[in-house]
C-alpha cells in the first residue's frame, strides 16, 4: 500500500532549547510510529536518559543539538504520514530568533506564544524587555493597546520547562506588524530558468538556488519549494537532500521574495535522470521551472584549457625569446635582410652624399686618433669596402668655397649626418656651427637621420644641447670602444654593423672584407 502524505512543514529550533513536535491526531486506537528519514530508524520510547524520544503521537528533544537536523515522519501504519523538516540552529548571543527563519504573521494587538501547555510567557521585542502599561499578558497571549507603528517587530516568548527534575528553556518567536497591508503579485521565478542543465560532478556536493517574487510585504500563505521527481524534498526518506528557505524585502514598497537553496551533499547517477522543480506559490496560483543534471566532462573540459594555457606559455616564450634575439642581434638581421632581399630604391632622391661627417677641427698640427679614424679608417670602411660615399670637412669641400655655405649645401645633398662625439667636440665654439645646421636640417628642415658615434666616454648627456638630448634619447649612439682598436678595418666588428645599419641602403648587397 502507498502512503498517503497529509501534511508537511519544516521547524526552526535554537540549539539547547526544549522542543517537541505534535502528530495528527487521527484515531485514538491508532498507533503512531515515528521515524527519522535521513537514517529510516524509528524512534524509540523515553528511557533513561535518553534526549530524543518519542512518547505516543509526541516527538521530544531534550535538549535540541545540531545533530538532530533532518527529516522526520510519524505514521499510522504506514498508510498516513506527517513530514516535519527540522534543522537546528546554533545560538548566538544576543540573538533572540534564527533571524534567516520566517516567524509567522499574528493577528492586529494580540501575539500567541505557540505552547503545548499553559504557562506563564515572559516576552521581549528585538531582544528588549517589554515596558509600559500598553502590554499586559494572559496566559499564553500578550496584548498591546492601540498598537503603533514603532510596536512592529520580531517577539520572543521564553520560558522554563521542567521534565522529571531537567530544567531547558524554550523560546518561540513571532513577528507583530501593527497594519498588515499586505497584496500578493502573480509568483515571477528570478531563477534558474526553465529547462536549465546545470553541470555536476559525481560524488560532489551540489546547490541549487531558486529565488521568486510573491507580493508586497510580507506574505502570509507563500512558499518556494523544491521537488525532486515531484516529491517534495521534505517528504524524501533521502538524507542527501536538504532546503534552507532565506526571504527578503526590496525597494520603498517592499517587495518580498524567498530563495530557496536545495543542498545536495552528494551527486549520484539517478540524480543525473531526475527532474529538479522549483514551485513557487502565493494566494494567486503557482508557477514552477524544472532544471536538470548534466555530468560534467572534465577531461574533456579539462583538456582545452590545458592546451590554451601551454600555447599561450610557449608564444609568451616565443615573444620574449624573439625579443631578447632581436635586441642582441638587430643589426645582423638588417643586414642579412638587406643582402638577401635587397630592399632599395632605384628612385634619384637628389642626394650625392651618403653621410656627411661632423668631427672636432684640430688646428694644432698634431696627429690625433680621432681625425685618423675620419680620414683613414671611416672611407676604408664605409667607402672602399660598403660603397657608400662620404662628405669630409677638409677633403671634399674645395679651396676658395665659403665655408658656412659650403657646409649647409652639403649636409643638404646628405643623406645621414654623422655626428663624432668627443669632450673637444662638445665644448667648441668654432664646430658648434656645424652641428647647429645639422641638428636643425635633422629635426626641423629635411628630417635627415642623425647618427651618433661616441667615440670617447662623455659621461652624463646633461650638458650637452637639448636637440642633441633629444636625439640621444630617441635612438642612443653607437660607441667606440678599446678593443674595436684591435681590428679597426673590419667591415663585420659589432661597431661597423651597428653604424652601416643605420647607413641608408646601397645597391651593394654587402661589404667585401678586402679593399677596392
Amino acid at each position: 500500500r502507498e502512503d498517503v502524505l497529509l501534511c508537511f512543514y519544516s521547524i526552526d529550533p535554537m540549539e539547547g532549547e526544549a522542543l517537541v513536535i505534535k502528530c495528527p491526531k487521527w484515531s485514538s486506537s491508532v498507533k503512531v510510529t515515528w521515524y527519522r528519514l535521513d537514517t529510516n530508524k524509528i524512534i524509540p520510547a523515553e528511557e533513561e536518559g535518553s534526549r530524543v524520544f518519542s512518547i505516543e503521537r509526541f516527538l521530544w528533544f531534550l535538549p535540541t543539538s545540531r545533530e538532530d537536523s533532518g527529516n522526520y515522519t510519524c505514521s499510522n501504519n504506514r498508510t498516513k504520514s506527517y513530514n516535519v523538516s527540522v534543522q537546528v540552529h546554533s545560538y548566538k548571543p544576543g540573538e533572540c530568533f534564527q533571524s534567516d527563519s520566517l516567524p509567522n504573521a499574528t493577528g492586529r494587538g494580540k501575539i500567541v506564544c505557540p505552547t503545548l501547555i499553559t504557562i506563564e510567557c515572559y516576552y521581549c521585542p528585538d531582544c528588549k524587555p517589554l515596558q509600559g502599561q500598553r502590554f499586559f499578558k494572559k496566559e499564553k497571549y500578550i496584548y498591546i493597546e492601540n498598537p503603533r507603528r514603532e510596536d512592529d517587530g520580531y517577539y520572543t516568548c521564553q520560558f522554563i520547562y521542567t521534565h522529571k527534575g531537567n530544567v531547558f528553556n524554550v523560546s518561540a518567536t513571532r513577528i507583530f506588524i501593527s497594519e498588515v497591508k499586505y497584496s500578493p503579485l502573480p509568483p515571477q521565478i528570478i531563477f534558474p530558468k526553465n529547462k536549465e542543465v546545470i553541470e555536476a560532478e559525481l560524488g560532489a556536493a551540489l546547490s541549487l538556488k531558486c529565488q521568486a517574487r510573491l507580493g508586497i510585504k510580507k506574505q502570509p500563505l507563500a512558499a518556494v519549494r523544491w521537488d525532486v521527481d515531484n516529491i517534495p524534498v521534505k517528504s524524501l526518506a533521502c538524507s542527501r537532500f536538504r532546503e534552507e528557505t532565506h526571504f527578503s524585502f526590496e525597494g520603498h514598497e517592499h517587495v518580498y521574495y524567498e530563495e530557496t537553496t536545495l543542498n545536495i551533499t552528494e551527486i549520484k547517477k539517478e540524480d543525473l535522470q531526475s527532474n529538479f522543480t522549483c514551485i513557487a506559490l502565493n494566494t494567486m496560483y503557482n508557477t514552477r521551472v524544472t532544471v536538470t543534471l548534466q555530468l560534467r566532462a572534465q577531461a574533456k573540459a579539462a583538456l582545452p584549457n590545458v592546451l590554451l594555457i601551454a600555447a599561450s606559455l610557449v608564444l609568451l616564450g616565443a615573444i620574449a625569446i624573439s625579443v631578447l634575439l632581436y635586441q642582441s642581434f638587430r643589426a645582423d638581421i638588417v643586414l642579412l635582410y638587406r643582402e638577401i632581399f635587397q630592399p632599395y630604391s632605384l628612385k634619384d632622391d637628389g642626394k650625392i652624399y651618403d653621410a656627411y661627417v661632423i668631427y672636432p677641427k684640430n688646428h694644432a698640427n698634431e696627429a690625433n686618433f680621432v681625425e685618423y679614424f675620419v680620414y683613414q679608417i671611416m672611407p676604408e670602411i664605409l667607402e672602399n669596402k660598403c660603397g657608400y660615399k662620404l662628405c669630409i670637412y677638409g677633403r671634399d669641400i674645395y679651396p676658395g668655397e665659403d665655408a658656412a655655405s659650403a657646409v649647409e649645401k652639403r649636409m643638404q645633398k646628405s643623406r645621414r649626418l654623422i655626428i663624432l662625439l668627443t669632450q673637444q667636440l662638445i665644448h667648441s665654439k668654432e664646430d658648434a656651427y656645424d652641428q647647429h645646421i645639422a641638428l636643425h636640417d635633422a629635426l626641423i628642415q629635411n628630417g635627415t637621420k642623425v647618427i651618433l658615434l661616441e667615440m670617447e666616454t662623455i659621461g652624463t648627456y646633461g650638458n650637452l644641447q637639448e636637440s642633441l638630448q633629444f636625439i640621444i634619447k630617441q635612438q642612443g649612439t653607437i660607441k667606440w670602444k678599446e678593443e674595436h682598436t684591435v681590428h679597426p678595418q673590419s667591415p663585420n666588428s659589432r661597431f661597423w654593423k651597428q653604424v652601416r645599419c643605420q647607413m641608408p641602403l646601397t645597391h651593394r648587397s654587402s661589404c667585401s672584407a678586402n679593399t677596392r
